[in-house]
């Protein structure tokens, strides 16, 4: 009973709302709100603040919340490795990754994987960098597929290499160019995706010493290629990124060349649980033939 009190607070925490984690858990609301009150007693202390619209972590609860949800991990890690044990296949497992590679590489491979492991459920998250980062951290998903940066506190595994390029309106004086020279980026109107802060984007500026003009920011790549088309900017993206996007932009390579390596970060590839192990064993055979 008692780690249904860890689980109703933490999805709970994770949803702002008792109704909504009652529908995950399949409780009334009523009953998990006396599931996280039973642990509040138990602890000592108040974790969620209730209100009209929901409930709100206290500073109590942010504290306690990432050792609770360890304590699921290693739950589900444990249930997982008993059935391994026992010749069964069964599991969790909740992936963070970049919209390009949801869109592009995981359907397929989930396809693939759940018609193998039809006793593993796959949960899928996508989003920028910070927010796949931030996931982690707080064990909300147990892999994230993104770019590779300098000094992650995580186990790595390399896939494939992408280019990066630039798109620009059709009107653009380059469009017919064969390829984009990385220098007049500052000559530009820079959309920038990733809430103004896309890392990859960032690391190219780095290494080439370019200071862009930024005139628009966007959350997702794809309302930035809807800014360029209309005009209004270009940017530079993940070949991936762009790909089977319908509207009307051209895409050049860049001069030079520039590349991100795309890939699979687990906080420990030592602790993770079979399921987990099984899923990247298997993404590693496929993404890396293709």
């Amino acid at each position: 009973m008692l780690n249904q009190r860890y689980r109703a607070f933490s999805i709970s925490a994770a949803e702002g709302s008792f109704t909504r984690a009652a529908e995950i858990m399949h409780y009334s609301p009523s009953a998990v709100s006396q599931l996280v009150s039973a642990l509040e007693k138990e602890l000592g202390f108040t974790l969620l603040l209730r209100h009209r619209r929901g409930v709100v972590l206290t500073a109590e609860g942010n504290t306690v919340l990432p050792v609770i949800r360890e304590l699921l991990h290693q739950e589900e890690r444990l249930e997982q490795m008993t059935a391994d044990i026992n010749g069964l296949s069964v599991g969790v497992i909740n992936i963070g990754a970049y919209s390009s590679i949801a869109s592009h590489w995981l359907p397929g491979l989930i396809n693939q994987f759940t018609a193998e492991y039809p006793g593993i459920k796959i949960n899928m998250m996508e989003g920028i960098r910070q927010e796949n980062e931030e996931w982690l951290s707080n064990h909300l998903v147990d892999m994230a597929f993104f770019s590779y940066k300098k000094r992650m506190n995580y186990d790595w595994i390399p896939l494939a290499e992408d280019p990066m390029i630039a798109v620009l309106p059709e009107s653009h004086p380059r469009a017919h160019d064969e390829s984009y020279p990385l220098s007049e980026v500052k000559k530009e109107s820079f959309i920038m995706p990733a809430l103004g802060r896309d890392d990859d984007v960032l690391e190219v500026f780095k290494k080439n010493r370019i200071e862009p003009k930024i005139t628009f920011s966007t959350l997702e790549n794809f309302a930035a290629l809807a800014l360029i088309e209309q005009g209004m900017g270009m940017s530079i993206m993940n070949d991936l990124i762009t790909r089977n996007y319908q509207c009307n932009v051209v895409k050049l390579p860049l001069d030079p060349p520039q590349y991100i390596t795309l890939g699979i970060a687990v906080p420990s590839l030592e602790n993770a649980s079979p399921a987990v192990r099984r899923f990247v064993d298997f993404a590693v055979e496929k993404l890396r033939r293709a």
